[in-house]
């Protein structure tokens, strides 16, 4: 962290969940930016990159925005849950605890499976909401779509056909990948991601249970499920893409903004190709060209900052 700023870390119970929270001196009076994480990872992939320039955190401290990290209940510094007892439910209650200690109400930032609990916590706690930023947001359950396809059921053991390699998901188990899979995930064809550091980026991940990547691969309509779309009614939405996601061409997140719509939400596509940025894949907050996103989103924050 190079921007100066007050800082102070807590947790939050039932579940537990970590977050720390940081003030820029002079703030701009905007609600908080709470960032939320993809899976296997932790809220240090927004305080710096793989090569050690300062992450999203920094940019919009350095803007005046107030942010939010967070650790999912279950990962890293919050703490232990039996991985057959994590849902995606119960991640999105510890978010919610978390709006509610930082203030009650904030601008939500999600990444990949993150997305999933962010449009949750659009509809059980709509006023708590002031915008939504999705990159490469995995969609609403009731949207249908599966990543992937079930190549064995054995119970609690299931074994999955997704774009970036098969994957053997135990349900009641904490799930390391191996690094091919990761590699063809996280970092696929990306021409931005700081290759010299990858091996040690991919130390730094963390488990995930293998019941959270089940149910986001939404097989027998697992993902997290909107029920009442009314909170999503005017509420501003962003949703960001990159050229080379091998899990979000532009034809699905395009669909979940028209989703979005449909239920009444002002929702945005930001497709970096449409921009004149090529080359992002998954990661673009850890990618070279990560505060020049930062620098787009925050923009498009400030063009109508929440009330």
């Amino acid at each position: 962290m190079t921007t100066p700023c007050r800082h102070r870390c807590g947790f939050t119970d039932n579940p537990s969940t970590y977050y720390e929270l940081m003030e820029p001196l002079i703030p701009n009076g905007q609600p908080p930016v709470l960032m939320v994480t993809g899976g296997v990872h932790s809220g240090a992939c927004y305080r710096v990159t793989p090569d050690g320039r300062p992450g999203w955190a920094d940019d919009f401290l350095r803007r005046g925005h107030t942010v939010a990290l967070a650790d999912w209940p279950g990962v890293g510094r919050s703490g232990h849950i039996p991985p057959g007892e994590l849902s995606g439910q119960t991640i999105v209650d510890g978010l919610a605890a978390v709006i509610e200690e930082i203030g009650g109400r904030a601008v939500v930032l999600t990444h990949s499976i993150g997305g999933a609990f962010g449009w949750k916590l659009v509809e059980q706690h709509p006023d708590a909401i002031a915008a939504v930023i999705g990159v490469a947001p995995a969609a609403p359950g009731n949207m249908g779509a599966e990543l992937g396809r079930l190549v064995r059921d054995e119970g609690n053991r299931k074994v999955v056909a997704m774009p970036s390699g098969e994957a053997v998901l135990d349900l009641d188990r904490t799930l390391s990948f191996p690094p091919e899979f990761h590699r063809a995930k996280l970092v696929g064809s990306s021409t931005r991601f700081p290759l010299e550091e990858v091996d040690a980026y991919f130390r730094s991940l963390q488990g995930i249970s293998g019941r959270i990547v089940f149910e986001r691969t939404n097989i027998g309509g697992g993902q997290l499920r909107i029920e009442d779309a009314s909170g999503f009614a005017g509420k501003r939405i962003l949703v960001v893409t990159g050229t080379e996601d091998i899990d979000h061409p532009l034809e699905q997140d395009g669909a979940i903004v028209d989703w979005l719509n449909a239920a009444g939400a002002r929702a945005e596509l930001c497709y970096l190709g449409d921009r004149g940025i090529t080359g992002n894949g998954h990661m673009m907050m850890l990618e070279r060209n990560s505060s020049d996103i930062a620098g787009i989103l925050i923009d498009w924050l400030e063009t109508a900052p929440p009330a």
